[in-house]
């Protein structure tokens, strides 16, 4: 075989994924369309960015891509606020208050992305195919053998799909997938203020959806996610600048001061979507390929890198079994679609409730709000379970 392992993706996933392979000395190729350009500290910011957990980076740290995240620029967050429009429940986490230096970091997705492509070039056993379109594949009892788009043909134990949403991986391997369209659509951009951010990630739950400003390494630029039903979005994008500064101001209740400034403005469809099942014999689906949740809680690509070190660890711990057996499948499988599961019903469970205009919800949800922050126990387990320790 050409390889051991065929990873169709090379965005943040299905990277990190070969550097934790590649640092093993397993024989991978990875296959990506195009490459991200490169970093200049002059660039502005990019609209999509990723709140990165603790767990998250301590993956990137053992795949030794968290020192080129950093050479980069990435905004670690001391404190979060959380609160809802329709009254005065409010939750506040510190670092401080958990014994920590930070809660996370803000990064953008192509930092992350370029610091871990340049991170798997260094291990020798691992090979970047780039420009490589994966267009159909053939199953043996021995391997998998894949065809690219431009007529070069590989093979290997393990095609793994971290080919994102539209997976071609789940397409071509025919694996049955529910979605559930959100209505709504997240809309980004750069946000400069008139007052710093603080080192802090600010939600505010609104009607409409939540909003999020989240720190950048300036000190008055945030990247903002504002979740609105999809045709406000699309209305939201037409506004002048000026009506744009002035609603997005009002909708985070000016804790910052002004907009000043804006960056591009885009917007993203929400939808939910869960594989059934994960894996068939030589075939394996991981992060958006598997799954995507609401963004709610930034958790997206968190949980993808826990299926990453998943599949890696089950694959390095079983060094000779055979990488695409479904028997071992199964086993990454079960490890993780629990946890994602549970995830992405929590998120559209927490979307529903703080979107719900009914009193009675409105009053249990600030109540709720005021009471987790009052407990310092529950605050630490939540604070916890958001970090992935």
């Amino acid at each position: 075989m050409d390889y051991e392992i065929i990873i169709a993706g090379g965005g943040m996933v299905g990277a990190a994924l070969a550097c934790l392979l590649g640092q093993a000395g397993k024989q991978v190729a990875v296959l990506e369309t195009t490459t991200p350009a490169a970093f200049s500290p002059d660039d502005p910011f990019d609209n999509r960015v990723s709140a990165i957990s603790r767990a998250s980076q301590r993956l990137l740290e053992q795949a030794g891509a968290w020192s080129s995240v950093l050479n980069m620029r990435a905004a670690p967050y001391e404190n979060m606020q959380v609160w809802d429009a329709t009254g005065s429940g409010l939750i506040r986490f510190e670092a401080a208050e958990l014994g920590e230096s930070d809660l996370g970091h803000i990064v953008e997705n192509r930092v992350l992305q370029l610091a871990l492509l340049a991170t798997l070039k260094t291990y020798p056993s691992v090979e970047l195919l780039c420009p490589a379109r994966l267009e159909s594949f053939e199953l043996s009892q021995q391997q998998i053998q894949v065809k690219l788009a431009d007529g070069r043909q590989l093979t290997a134990q393990l095609l793994v799909g971290a080919d994102g949403a539209q997976s071609v991986v789940r397409s071509l391997a025919e694996l049955p997938y529910e979605v559930l369209d959100y209505a709504q659509k997240g809309v980004v951009c750069t946000a400069y203020t008139s007052l710093p951010h603080l080192d802090t990630a600010w939600q505010r739950f609104l009607p409409t959806g939540p909003l999020a400003f989240l720190p950048l390494p300036e000190p008055q630029a945030c990247s903002i996610v504002w979740t609105l039903p999809a045709d406000q979005a699309d209305t939201a994008l037409w506004w002048d600048e000026e009506r744009f500064q002035r609603e997005l101001g009002q909708a985070l209740d000016f804790r910052l001061g002004e907009i000043m400034s804006l960056g591009e403005r885009a917007a993203f469809p929400l939808r939910g979507l869960h594989a059934q099942p994960y894996v068939r014999e030589r075939i394996a689906l991981l992060g958006d390929a598997a799954h995507t949740i609401h963004p709610l809680a930034g958790q997206g690509v968190n949980l993808g890198f826990k299926d990453a070190q998943a599949l890696a660890e089950l694959i390095l711990a079983n060094e000779r079994a055979d990488a695409g057996s479904l028997k071992l499948l199964r086993r990454y499988e079960r490890a993780r679609r629990g946890d994602n599961f549970l995830t992405q019903k929590a998120m559209e469970a927490f979307n529903l409730v703080f979107s719900n205009t009914l009193a009675p919800w409105q009053i249990l949800r600030n109540r709720g709000l005021t009471t987790a922050n009052q407990l310092p126990l529950l605050k630490y387990q939540l604070a916890k379970r958001a970090m992935g320790l």
